[in-house]
Formats: structure tokens, sequence, C-alpha cells
């Protein structure tokens, strides 16, 4: 055999050598030392130190619970049944704190158009419409029967209608000597560029906020009444801080006395009366109320301690300028149908309508919608609903110009929210874009009814009147009498 001749044994040694690489000692597997991180020694105690530790912190958790809640067993034991607690803060309140157990259920509109079935009558379902989501506004066809409709009218007819011309009766005097204004602090609250000078606009918004005395005044109205009392006397169109001194809001009204007041020029030209719906009311308002209630998806308490129902009568020419049916809520203002239960008293007074229900009693021959200037609008604005001598909130002039305007239609109902929710089952912050108003009947009568909700955002408060009520309640039963729940004192019955 010679040299350059290979045995197997030789061959499968070379092939193997070759697909086989030569191992390297340990300590060139990974560059680390004794001493680093990856040891493994280390590693396992680094563990065993992290567990010891958890397991401390959670028994002393456990003992800290366990120790604490034998303090409290041990001192309630110990203490006698008629000791007081010293601290200030285990005393009880003054007033008796209620738990939040109710939450209002709130209706989602889901968006514009959108058609939910509803369930009101035993037998029949109704549609319910969105027709917007700034307010939340529904509209619900056949709510009412052609018979119901007659009969809530018939009834309105036989108790008889009255007046309701004047919303506002308090000027802007009266709200100044309640809030103790001066001259000067008013003409700041007016002028809202802060100028220095009112101009028309300001002096207008100022007057849409009173109303003065129930009449509705135009920018042609204020220029007149400049023009006649002589206050622009330098004509320049403005009003300076001394030239205000010299106007009054009785100044005004003296001026449209002499000028004399049409009817079209009054906040609102119907009238209306009021309609009981509590035990032995007559059976169609009964029912009118129970269905509310189905509707609105809300405790019955709190709809039979609400208003009566209102019905109003429109004839041609009559109107309801834009309004908000309440106004905001703040610290210091009271609820009127709450303000004995929180036995405070306060200058401001609202009516806190939670829900409005409107019923169209019949269908009109012309005008007459129920108008609602900024729904769905991006953003609210008091000072942009009056531009370029275009007043949203007259609705003789300018209904035609509101975002959403709904047709009277015999037995439809509309309903809408007027406050928000506080995102946790109760009365929110006013809903701005709750504001509406009647335009003007052009055509024949407009007849309607109103049933609104009444809940004051101050859970405490409207607890403490349920509590009042249901007691007054139990005195007037344990002496034979029955209390009508929801006629009350003829203030809270507002025609805002």
């Amino acid at each position: 055999m010679t040299e350059n001749q290979e045995t197997p044994d030789a061959e499968d040694k070379s092939l193997s050598g070759s697909a086989t690489l030569p191992l390297r000692p340990p300590c060139e597997r990974l560059s680390c030392h004794k001493s680093s991180v990856c040891s493994r020694s280390y590693f396992v105690v680094v563990m065993v130190f992290f567990h010891v530790y958890i397991i401390n912190v959670i028994a002393l958790l456990f003992y800290v619970h366990y120790s604490s809640g034998q303090d409290d067993a041990s001192r309630s034991r110990d203490a006698p049944s008629g000791s007081h607690q010293p601290p200030e803060s285990r005393r009880p309140p003054s007033k008796p704190e209620f738990l939040r157990d109710v939450s209002l259920t709130r209706i989602e509109g889901i968006r514009v158009g959108h058609v939910q079935k509803v369930s009101l009558v035993p037998g029949k379902v109704h549609e319910m419409r969105t027709l917007s989501l700034k307010p939340l506004l529904f509209e619900i066809p056949g709510f009412l029967s052609k018979d119901e409709c007659r009969v809530v009218m018939q009834l309105a007819q036989l108790k008889g209608l009255m007046e309701s011309q004047l919303m506002v009766q308090d000027g802007q005097e009266e709200l100044a000597k309640e809030l103790n204004l001066s001259p000067e602090e008013i003409f700041n609250l007016l002028d809202i560029n802060q100028d220095g000078q009112l101009q028309l606009h300001e002096v207008y918004v100022s007057l849409w906020i009173v109303r003065l005395d129930g009449i509705w005044l135009t920018p042609e109205n204020l220029r007149e009444i400049y023009a006649g009392l002589k206050a622009d006397k330098d004509d320049n169109g403005l009003l300076s801080l001394e030239e205000f001194r010299l106007l009054s809001n009785d100044a005004f009204q003296r001026f449209l006395l002499q000028q004399g007041v049409k009817r079209s020029q009054l906040v609102r030209n119907s009238r209306h009366t009021w309609l009981y719906q509590g035990k032995g009311a007559h059976q169609v308002l009964q029912d009118i109320k129970a269905r509310v209630t189905r509707l609105t998806r809300l405790p019955p308490a709190l709809v039979d301690l609400s208003e009566p129902l209102q019905v109003v009568r429109y004839e041609e020419g009559g109107h309801y300028h834009a309004h908000h049916d309440s106004g905001p809520v703040y610290p210091e203002t009271a609820c009127t149908h709450t303000r004995l239960a929180a036995n405070t008293s306060t200058p401001f007074e609202t009516s806190c309508r939670y829900i409005t229900v409107l019923f169209y009693l019949n269908s009109v021959d012309g005008g007459g919608e129920t108008a609602f200037p900024v729904a769905d609008n991006r953003t609210y604005d008091e000072v942009s609903l009056i531009q370029n001598d275009v007043d949203l909130l007259d609705t003789r002039r300018n209904c035609d110009k509101s975002n959403l305007r709904v047709k009277p239609t015999r037995g439809t109902a509309v309903f809408w929210y007027n406050y928000l929710s506080d995102g946790r089952g109760w009365v929110g912050e006013q809903d701005e874009y709750a504001l509406h108003g009647g335009c003007m009947v052009t055509h024949g009568t407009k007849w309607v009814a109103n049933k609104w909700i009444n809940i004051d955002p101050d859970y405490q408060r409207q607890a403490r009147y349920q509590q009042l009520v249901s007691q007054q309640q139990e005195d007037e039963d344990d002496e034979g009498l029955t209390l009508n729940t929801d006629v009350q004192s003829p203030s809270i019955h507002q025609d805002l």
C-alpha cells in the first residue's frame, strides 16, 4: 500500500474531522467571569431574597388589616351604649344623608333619524324617532288618541283658561337690588367687550335675559326708546357710563306705556290652565301620566311629585319666544318644588324641570311649529343668537331660521331633556341647546299640553323632599284624608 492510498478508517476520520468543530474550553463559550450576573449561584441567591421580601410585605399588610379590625371591634364592645364619640368627625350630620340608591334612566338617541320601538299601552307599539342629539329630543306620533286629545281640551275649557301674557315680572332694577349692585357694576356686567361703551347688541342681550316685564323688544324698538328718552346724548349709537346712569328700567316702562304695547310684543301670547293628574282625577289624565312614566322610564314617585298637566291655547297671532323651560342650578339656587325641604333662603329659584313632554292636541292650519333655534349646533353662544338685527329668539319673525322645527300634529308627543347627565346617574348641568319656542300661529288655533318632570340636581334635597311628602301622606292617611301630591303652591307653575 502506497503512501498516496488511504485506508477506510483514515478516510472516516478525515470526514468526521472536517464535519465536527473542535470543542472549546468552557471558559471560551461565554465571555463571563465568576463574579458576573450570569453566575447561576448569584442568580439563585437574588431570587431567594426577592421572594422573602415579597412574603414579608404581604404578611405585614395582613397584620395591619386584622389588628385594626380587632381594635375597632374591641372599641365598639367597650364603649357604653349611650356614650358620645369625642372626635368631631364621628358626630352625626345635622341633616340625614341619603344613599344614592336611585339612578335616572336616560334614553339613548343613537343618531338623528334613529327609530326605536316602545310599548306604552297594552297591545300597541309606538315608534319613537330621534330628532336631535343636542338637546336629546324625540318624537312619538300617535302618543294620544283623538278622543284623549278631545277630552283634555274639554277639561281645560271646563276649568277655565287664564291669560299667560307676561312671563317675567322682575326687571333689572329689582335684580340689582337683590344682588346689591351699583350702576357701575351693572354697566361693567353689560359691557361684554369691556370697551367702556355699551353697543346696541350688548344692551339688547341684557334685556333678553330679563325681558323687561314680559315685553319683547327688537333692535328697532331700542332705537326708538333711545331717541324717545334722549338717552344717547351725543347720538353716536353708544351709551357711556354717564348716559347709562340716566336710564332705568322704570324709564323704559314709562316710555313703553306712553307708546302703547301691542300683544305681538309680549314674550308669550296665549291662555293656559293646570289639570290635576293624581288620585281621583279623570281617567284620561291618569292614563297620560302613567304613559309618560313608561316613556321616560323614571321612578313613578318622581313623576307623581312633579307639576300637573299644563294645557295651553294659542289663538291666531299667538306665539312663545324662544326660552328654556328651566334655568341653570348653582349652589345658591333653590328648586321651586324642593325649596321647603331645603330649608334655606335664597334669592335665586328655578323650576328644575328635568324633562319636558309636549303633546299636540290638534293639528294647526298654519304656523304654530315648535322651534329649536340651536339644535345640534356645534357651539352655543348667547351673543351669536342676535346678529345683524336677526334675533333667533324672536318666533314671530325668525322661526324659519331655526335649526329644527316640529309641525304640530294631533296626538303627537315630543319630549326632551333640559339637563345633561352628571355621569353618575343623576341630573347634571343645564343643556343650553334645549332652547325652544312656539312659532306664531298664522291660521286657526293651536292646543298643546305640557308635562314637566321636576327633579332637583341636588340628590339630598330631592330625597329629603320625597321623605317629607311621604310623611305628610302618612299623617293625612291616618286622619282618613288623601293628599293630592301634585297640587302644590301656585308659584311652582312658572311659565318659563
